[in-house]
């Protein structure tokens, strides 16, 4: 057996729900936010983690806790989704609406982070993964995890947006043959 990644998205927010990019702003889970964040208890259940870990924003670390992790994770800022700098806030909707054409994978954010810097941060986290050799349960944000998964395939940090996650939804990376060979073995499973 090789060891596999667990990404957790955290619940649903006020500002997940409506669209709204959410980087360092600490936004609360929703009451449906948590009620998922509860439920991940049962689905991550009988699994066996070497470490917990979980970006430092007040959604991702409600999320592990309601999980069953909170006494056991450990914070990491290079976990924390992406700073969308001038962005925060604002729907994409809106951004295209002052800035025809944007899209974040390619061209980052004002003031904020390009996919480069998020690419940078996770490929601290991929390092720290490996040198880990467990079993990894991981509770961050869908952009910063989209970027991490990319990474883990090798993929440049715009790859991540291939990929999309929904709330409270589980993913899962791995190996495939050897440890030469990293894959998705499941992804945004809600």
């Amino acid at each position: 057996m090789f060891p596999t990644i667990h990404l957790v998205r955290h619940g649903e927010t006020a500002w997940s729900a409506s669209g709204k990019h959410t980087g360092r702003a600490d936004i609360p889970l929703t009451t449906t936010g948590e009620a998922a964040a509860l439920r991940l208890k049962d689905r991550l259940a009988g699994l066996q983690f070497a470490a917990a870990w979980s970006s430092p924003s007040k959604r991702a670390s409600d999320t592990c806790a309601l999980a069953g992790f909170g006494s056991v994770a450990v914070k990491n800022a290079d976990l924390a989704e992406w700073d969308y700098g001038a962005y925060e806030g604002r729907t994409t909707k809106e951004i295209l609406a002052g800035r025809p054409g944007w899209q974040l994978f390619r061209d980052g954010c004002p003031s904020g982070e390009t996919a480069a810097d998020v690419g940078t941060r996770a490929d601290r986290i991929v390092a720290a993964l490996r040198a880990n050799g467990g079993n990894v349960a991981i509770f961050s944000s869908a952009h910063f995890l989209r970027v991490l998964a990319a990474r883990w395939l090798g993929l440049p940090p715009q790859g991540g947006a291939l990929f999309i996650l929904g709330t409270a939804s589980i993913s899962v990376l791995g190996y495939e043959h050897d440890l030469s060979e990293p894959v998705i073995r499941s992804w945004n499973q809600t």
